[in-house]
This record gives C-alpha cells, structure tokens and sequence, in this order.
C-alpha cells in the first residue's frame, strides 16, 4: 500500500510533500442548507484544480450541549460541531467531480457503525473515485455520541480491532469470507464490490493513548497525527510518537518503514496561510511528513469562497 501512495505522489510529479485540505462539511461552511452539495462538490473541483493532492472528511453526529468531555480536552464543544455533513456523503459528492486527488477520512469513528456497512460504504467510495479511497480511523472521544449511536462506550478499543478483522478479510478476500467473532458473525457469503486497492486500501489510524499506538504498529498503515494550532511542537506531535511506534512494529516483525504519518493541521480563527504554510514547511523538514491537510473550518469564516481562497493561498506558499 505505502508503494501504492508514493506511486500517486510521483505521478503527481510533487515528490518531496503531499498537500490536501478538509471538505466544507461543517461550520460557516454549511449554513446553507440547500447549498451544502454544491459547496461540496465546487470546494472539491477547484482544490484539485489549484494543485490540492487530497480531500479529507471527519465525522460527527452530534455535539453535547453539557459533554461530559469537551473537545480537545476542554468543557464545551464548538459551534462549528453543530451540524456535520455525514463523510461518506461528502466525499462520494467529492469522487464524483475529482479525477486525481486522494480522498481521505480523518477520522472515521469506526465502532459507530456496523462493520459490514462500513466496508460496503468506504468500498463503494474507492470503486467510484477509481481507487483514491485513504480511510483513516479512530474511536472518538465523545461518550454521549456512543449514547446516541447505541453503542457501548466501553471496550470501544476491542470493537475497533474486530472492525478492522472484518475490513481486512472483506476487502482482501478473492472468494467468499465470513467472520465469528465477539460483536459481529456472518457465514461465508460474496460480499461485493471490493475496493480497487488490492489487497485492500491503505489503513491509517489516530490516538494518543498507548494501545493506540500499539494498535498502529500492529496493524496500521499509518499514523492520523494533529497539529493543534501553528504554535506546535512538531517532535511531540509527530516525531517522537512515529519513531516509538516504528520501534514497536518492528519487534512485531514489520518493516518499520512501512508506517507512514499523514499530519491534519487544525489552524484557529485569525492564523493566516502564512501561519499554516510555515507549519506545513516545518512538518517536511523537521519531521519528514510527506502528507498533511489543513482543515479550514475554524479559518473560514465566511463560507465555501473563503475557504477556497485560503486553501489556495495556502498551498501557494506552502509550495515555495
């Protein structure tokens, strides 16, 4: 799969740094509701257009009034939260308008959803985009989504390790497959179409815990890492963390090598594309990241227009 994406990045004849930027889904990007399709799909035309190398999609279904937790580790959660695009439908609006650029999800929380229609659902976003599809996991960090998916927020990290069983054998099996496991059994059945990847897509998966990171070394193509912010410390965010989880796949027999990073940028309200740039710069240099995104949400503030317009600023300087 790694050969596979540096493929892509050769054939896009940009081989030192991948760029890519979050789809409006949510925030002032999505306050017309009969224009959300539209934003979609001209934010996603236009940022390949300009040199965007992927489109990314998060996911949320709800944003607690009074959360147990707060996002990013604080007491609320931000009104850009409120209303989220469902990423499957944002990204196969994506695929639909797009013929070159990656479409990633950072993150998909994979123990929400039944795996065999999280298979079929990424599936049929891979055969459709033509085999573009990076999925990106997590488990969330919201109880009261789990609450309201009715799904135990306990054990949520063995529900992801038996959603990527199944994943794995869906997608990589050449007949039919079946699966008994804790949460979820089926016979051996056809289960198709199959992604265009072979043997599967790319599986790239978030966390900061330790079983997080175990979880990536054992299995995963990749880290999802997050700058919050420009003022980060890159060797804390990423290096230090890639450079433990290598050591780690390697006592697991891996090639640590095979594990990427891709970098997801969180700019605030008032940080310029310069700001953002300068991160992404940075992240190349001092990290060796050869992916990241910038998701625009908290930046945009005035709708899909303005988030194209920093998104190309952006890459402009990002690429001098």
């Amino acid at each position: 799969m790694m050969d596979q994406a540096k493929t892509r990045r050769s054939d896009a004849g940009r081989d030192d740094l991948r760029i890519g930027f979050g789809l409006p889904q949510y925030g002032a990007m999505v306050r017309e509701l009969d224009q959300i399709g539209e934003g979609v799909a001209r934010f996603a035309r236009q940022a390949e257009e300009f040199g965007a190398d992927s489109l990314w999609a998060a996911d949320r279904v709800l944003a607690a009034v009074n959360p147990t937790v707060g996002y990013g580790g604080g007491d609320t959660i931000p009104w850009q939260l409120n209303a989220v695009l469902d990423p499957f439908v944002a990204l196969t609006v994506a695929a639909t308008v797009t013929e070159r650029a990656l479409l990633g999800t950072s993150t998909v929380n994979a123990t929400w959803y039944p795996p065999l229609l999280l298979a079929r659902s990424l599936s049929g976003i891979d055969v459709v985009s033509g085999g573009r599809l990076i999925p990106g996991f997590g488990i969330g960090w919201s109880p009261e989504e789990y609450q309201g998916v009715g799904v135990p927020w306990k054990g949520r990290g063995a529900r992801l390790d038996e959603t990527l069983d199944v994943l794995e054998a869906v997608w990589s099996a050449t007949g039919p497959v079946e699966h008994h496991g804790t949460h979820v059994s089926f016979p051996a059945a056809h289960i198709g179409p199959r992604p265009i990847q072979r043997p599967r897509p790319p599986i790239y998966l978030a966390g900061f815990s330790p079983a997080s990171r175990r979880r990536v070394a054992r299995r995963g193509d990749g880290l999802l890492a997050v700058a919050a912010g420009t003022d980060v410390d890159l060797a804390a965010v990423v290096v230090e963390p890639l450079r433990l989880i290598r050591r780690m796949a390697e006592t697991e027999g891996r090639d640590p090598a095979s594990i990427g990073v891709v970098l997801r940028v969180n700019p605030t309200a008032g940080q310029t594309p310069d700001d953002v740039a300068d991160v992404i710069r940075r992240a190349r240099d001092e990290a060796d990241v050869d992916h990241a995104f910038v998701d625009l949400v908290y930046q945009a503030e005035r709708g899909v227009d303005h988030a194209l317009d920093l998104a190309h600023r952006t890459l402009e300087l990002a690429r001098r």
